[in-house]
């Protein structure tokens, strides 16, 4: 979906994107754009997430350093749009009311009295000759009864979270209506660093910052907003239904993707995300969802009301809900397969000519088996290549690197033994390019 996104965008009218995420998603970000060869101005990271008001005041901050009148299209990531040329033509009608001062958003037509929702309340049934709807008001997500009644007025749109304005418009709306978040978030990204395209606003400025959407922030007060009526075959995957509601089913409307076998059992979202076969009877309108480390249960009706769900695992300490198994780095990614009190055994996969830092463990050692690919390993002053079925072994203290010299990815398993093996036992004798850091 994110790189559908930046798709949508990918014309001689826009500029590069501007990806804000979070620090912990930084190179699985720009794994995605080089798939479809997409060169971002920037990457600005999040060290702690402040929810939308702080990510686009901090776009809008840095695109006015160079272009303070330049327009800016926010589009969330993890929206589905099936008509996207209706979305193009939409978002050409808004160009001469954003260039005008406005804040321009569009609203979908409501299909259903979905409760999942924000609505937009407009002044008027037809836009004026522009093309575009004066906002009477933001409403938050409403009760079954009140969705039914948005429905039948025909004056509220689905509020799709897509705006279209002036970098200086939207700042001068956030110092007016939420000073707060346009001070942090400015002293945030003047004080920060920049590396390459990754750019890291100052922690501690940015974590004062009031964790409030840009609805609540700015949309819900300013008198600036307009409205541009599209339909556009969306969905916001905020939810598991929502991801029900756009895949494709199987004649007794399930969703079905990965190890399933599913007897008797219809309108369900089953999806294994690993070796685990899940097996149903006899069930209806269930969300399954099982990953390496976690299963997830859930009726399709309740899909929206997860948050309770999620509280409850920060407060019992679990972080499965926010920490992926796989974890993204410069030179690939590993992925925990297995631990124990004294072991952990990872599968780490090389991109083609990249390679780990050169490094050493204070209180764990290494196995490394190569299963697929060829190889470099560096261990003291022995440097060797390993082809498929071939294994190393790296003892505590020892300086070791990896490097993949192969054109195909190096799969590799790697078991660690010891007292302790955090990742934080890592004395990096150099980074990830070869640039001496002496970083413990």
């Amino acid at each position: 979906m994110l790189q559908a996104t930046v798709r949508r965008a990918r014309s001689r009218e826009y500029k590069p994107p501007v990806i804000v995420t979070g620090e912990e998603h930084r190179f699985l970000v720009r794994d995605q754009l080089r798939e479809v060869s997409i060169d971002p101005e920037a990457i600005i990271l999040e060290p702690e997430a402040r929810n939308t008001a702080a990510a686009i005041a901090l776009a809008c901050y840095l695109e006015a350093r160079t272009a303070p009148d330049q327009l800016m299209l926010v589009m969330p990531a993890d929206h589905v749009i099936g008509d996207e040329e209706a979305f193009r033509d939409a978002v050409e009608a808004g160009v001469p009311s954003a260039r005008a001062g406005a804040i321009v958003t569009f609203g979908i037509h409501p299909t259903r009295a979905e409760t999942g929702y924000g609505y937009i309340e407009v002044g008027n049934l037809e836009p004026d000759r522009t093309g575009v709807l004066p906002v009477v008001r933001f409403v938050e997500k409403p009760d079954a009864a009140t969705a039914q009644s948005y429905l039948e007025s025909g004056r509220h749109h689905w509020n799709g979270g897509i705006f279209l304005f002036k970098a200086s418009t939207l700042i001068d709306e956030l110092q007016s209506h939420a000073p707060g978040v346009a001070a942090a978030c400015e002293v945030a990204l003047a004080s920060g660093a920049t590396d390459e395209q990754f750019v890291r606003p100052a922690r501690e400025p940015l974590l004062a910052c009031p964790s409030i959407s840009i609805d609540y922030a700015v949309m819900e007060k300013t008198e600036r907003a307009s409205l541009v009526p599209v339909e556009m075959r969306w969905s916001d995957v905020g939810s598991w239904d929502a991801l029900w509601e756009i895949s494709d089913r199987d004649p007794f409307s399930n969703a079905l993707t990965g190890e399933v076998i599913a007897v008797d059992t219809s309108g369900c979202l089953i999806r294994s995300e690993s070796s685990a076969t899940i097996a149903t009877l006899g069930v209806q309108d269930l969300v399954i969802v099982a990953t390496r480390d976690a299963v997830l249960v859930v009726p399709r009706n309740r899909a929206q009301d997860l948050k309770s769900l999620v509280q409850r695992l920060e407060s019992a300490g679990v972080d499965k809900q926010t920490l992926h198994t796989q974890v993204h780095r410069p030179w690939g990614t590993y992925e925990t397969v297995d631990r124990g009190d004294r072991f952990q055994t990872k599968r780490i996969v090389i991109k083609p000519g990249e390679k780990l830092s050169l490094q050493m463990h204070r209180q764990r050692s290494e196995h490394w088996v190569v299963v697929a690919g060829t190889a470099r390993v560096t261990i003291g002053d022995e440097v060797r290549i390993l082809h498929e079925n071939e294994s190393a072994y790296v003892p505590a203290g020892m300086v070791h690197r990896l490097e993949n010299p192969g054109k195909v990815p190096l799969h590799l398993v790697e078991v660690q033994c010891g007292s302790y093996l955090g990742e934080d036992d890592i004395v990096r004798l150099a980074d990830d390019y070869g640039r001496l850091s002496e970083v413990a």
